[in-house]
């Protein structure tokens, strides 16, 4: 990293301002408006029928909308399904364990910790706790009676069911949309690559945004890959990345030390081959861009590629006929590696469960009126991501909640029933989800007073101001200190504390794989799906997630997370070009001796980021054809060089 990347980065802008800044994402308007009918639909069918109170609940189960993102269609049922049917379950919990406070305060720790560690474990985008905490809360907030625990939970899955159906109707029209943005993004970085090709600082940002949105468009392949539904579009999608893989592979073996720019005609040409995935069927619908006459070996080679890239989009359906293999590791391989003493995600499931335990017996010995409003505005606070986010949460929460709290007293002071009821539901979640994307503070502006009437409609509160204006900021108060304080005091260095165990453990997952890439392995051994390439991915996951969260932790070692970022870029792109080799079926036999050199030089590595010492620089042993994973290996040995100065974690 660079003295102005470092300059930047100690310069940044205060919590205060950073929570309060609104980011540019275009509005959802699509989204808010299903979101909006999800949760409101379930309160106009109750009114049709003659009872409002179980459409109310019934509109809890349309939360589940809330978890719809641009994903894969297979992905999102299935990831739908499981969010309806926990929505059930805590409904049904919640019910049950209304009469018994401490109870209601354990369930809620673990209802909470649990969606934390699978949303985590799973790399989920999403609201993840926060909203089976809610549903759960709600539902023990109204009249105890657990005989009503089938009804209520019943009528939950009605809603969430309804949600599902929502979710889902846009896969009549565009059966493969997820998958097909992600390629096309994957061919607009690609241009931006070939044109970063001689600029050594732009070469390096771009590599790595390639390297990311290749990751990217894999695992959404793989999410959308139905074994017995194998649509031509979808065959054709996945060469089309797989191509683009090659290509880049391509670039790093032979273009990574040349100053010279290649020729722009390039990645105009890469360029219009995204452009046109937009044409139905992936048809070129623009001009044909020729290569310049004067040009050497290797960039005719790759202008081959490319335009190998544009037969592949423009293949008559019926010769799209290899087969798609798909590699991806399995839930119990993704939980069993999450589920770890030194698992960032672990941890801080553990950390969240308890502190939302806490809050939540804090509240019920104050006695406060609707108690779990306190565990509640905790669990909002701690969803942040890392000690800064969840700063930032607590800044948006407060005054999104003061605000919304007065929003709240207007419209309950119109004493809404049936319909209007229904209308502000509608017009608050198609708000929230509208300015969501843009920041949560302005988000929570309107989440506040749609979770105050469907939670006062249910239990026929009253609407005086005082009443709320007092209670509520009071509750939200209460649960934001708590969920601060709990966060700040536990765990706050468990993630920068962890990275050279990890880092560690992840070298040597990398050198087993390597052995096993390179070595005899006989005529069926698959190396897409051998232990040591799920082992590999599974600390390469880990170790970009405690990055991440050591990253956002205050106070902050500026140094050493700086002398951090460039070794965890060398193990992640080191990680990506073995994974590339695997896919080749045709590998060198790499000679005992050079296996041995190999494995020493990574052992090396691996001691030295564990005693947090510089490792000696070893010759590398070529591999014939992979120079790109030999140069990588060197290049992660200069970034383990601790310099003077650095106090490491």
């Amino acid at each position: 990293m660079g003295d102005s990347s470092q300059s930047k980065a100690y310069k940044s802008p205060s919590i205060f301002k950073q929570a309060l800044s609104v980011n540019t994402k275009p509005f959802p308007w699509l989204k808010a408006f299903s979101a909006g009918l999800a949760a409101s639909l379930p309160v106009i069918i109750g009114l049709l029928l003659g009872n409002l109170e179980y459409g109310l609940i019934a509109g809890l189960g349309g939360f589940t909308y809330l978890y719809v993102f641009n994903i894969p269609y297979a992905q999102l049922a299935k990831k739908l399904f499981f969010v309806v049917l926990g929505m059930t379950l805590v409904a049904a919990l919640g019910t049950l364990a209304a009469p018994y406070p401490l109870a209601v305060a354990i369930l809620m720790g673990i209802i909470g910790a649990t969606a934390i560690f699978v949303f985590g474990a799973l790399r989920i985008t999403g609201p993840s706790a926060i909203f089976f905490v809610l549903v759960f809360s709600m539902i023990s907030g109204m009249p105890a009676d657990p005989d009503q625990a089938l009804l209520r939970a019943g009528l939950v899955f009605l809603g969430g069911s309804l949600s599902w159906i929502i979710a889902m109707i846009g896969w009549f029209f565009d059966p493969h949309g997820p998958e097909t943005d992600v390629v096309k993004r994957v061919y607009l970085e690609l241009a931006a690559f070939l044109e970063s090709v001689g600029t050594e600082q732009t070469f390096t940002e771009s590599r790595q945004r390639m390297m990311d949105v290749l990751a990217e468009a894999e695992e959404t392949l793989a999410a959308g890959y139905i074994p017995w539904r194998k649509t031509l579009l979808f065959k054709r999608l996945f060469i089309l990345n797989e191509h683009a893989n090659s290509i880049f592979i391509y670039v790093i073996d032979h273009f990574s030390e040349s100053r010279e720019p290649l020729p722009s005609e390039l990645g105009d040409t890469v360029r219009e081959l995204a452009f046109s995935l937009n044409q139905k069927g992936g048809k070129r619908a623009s001009k044909s861009i020729l290569q310049p006459d004067e040009i050497n070996e290797n960039v005719r080679q790759l202008f081959a590629k490319v335009y190998d890239a544009d037969a592949i989009m423009n293949e008559p359906s019926n010769k799209i006929n290899q087969v798609v293999k798909i590699s991806k590791l399995s839930p119990k391989t993704i939980f069993g590696g999450a589920f770890d003493k030194n698992s960032i995600v672990f941890i801080t499931a553990l950390r969240f469960g308890f502190v939302t335990i806490i809050a939540a017996i804090i509240a019920f010995e104050l006695d406060l009126a609707r108690s779990y409003w306190v565990p509640l505005s905790c669990v909002a606070v701690m969803s942040g991501g890392t000690i800064v986010a969840t700063y930032h949460r607590a800044i948006q929460r407060g005054i999104g909640t003061v605000i919304g709290i007065v929003i709240a007293s207007l419209i309950l002071a119109l004493e809404p029933s049936g319909y209007i009821i229904a209308f502000f539901i509608l017009l608050l979640t198609f708000i929230t989800e509208l300015f969501i994307v843009k920041n949560y503070g302005l988000a929570a502006l309107f989440f506040t007073p749609n979770a105050l009437l469907m939670a006062e409609s249910t239990t026929a509160g009253s609407y005086s101001f005082s009443y709320f204006a007092s209670a509520r900021i009071i509750d939200v108060l209460i649960g934001i200190a708590i969920g601060l304080i709990g966060v700040f005091l536990i765990g706050r260095k468990s993630a920068s504390s962890r990275l050279p165990h990890l880092i560690t453990k992840t070298i040597r997952s990398q050198a087993q794989f390597l052995v096993t890439l390179f070595s005899k392995q006989g005529e069926d051994f698959n190396a897409r799906e051998s232990r040591e390439l799920r082992k590999m991915r599974t600390n390469i996951i880990n170790l970009k997630t405690l990055y991440s969260t050591a990253s956002g932790e205050i106070p902050i070692n500026h140094k050493a997370l700086d002398y951090y970022w460039p070794v965890t870029f060398s193990i992640v792109q080191l990680g990506y070009l073995l994974e590339g080799c695997s896919k080749m079926e045709k590998r060198p036999v790499v000679s005992d001796e050079d296996l041995a050199q190999l494995l020493y030089v990574c052992e090396t590595m691996a001691i030295a980021a564990n005693q947090k010492r510089s490792p000696s620089i070893q010759n590398i042993p070529e591999i014939d054809g992979f120079s790109s994973i030999q140069n990588q290996i060197t290049s992660l040995q200069r970034a383990l060089q601790i310099d003077k100065g650095v106090t490491l974690y």
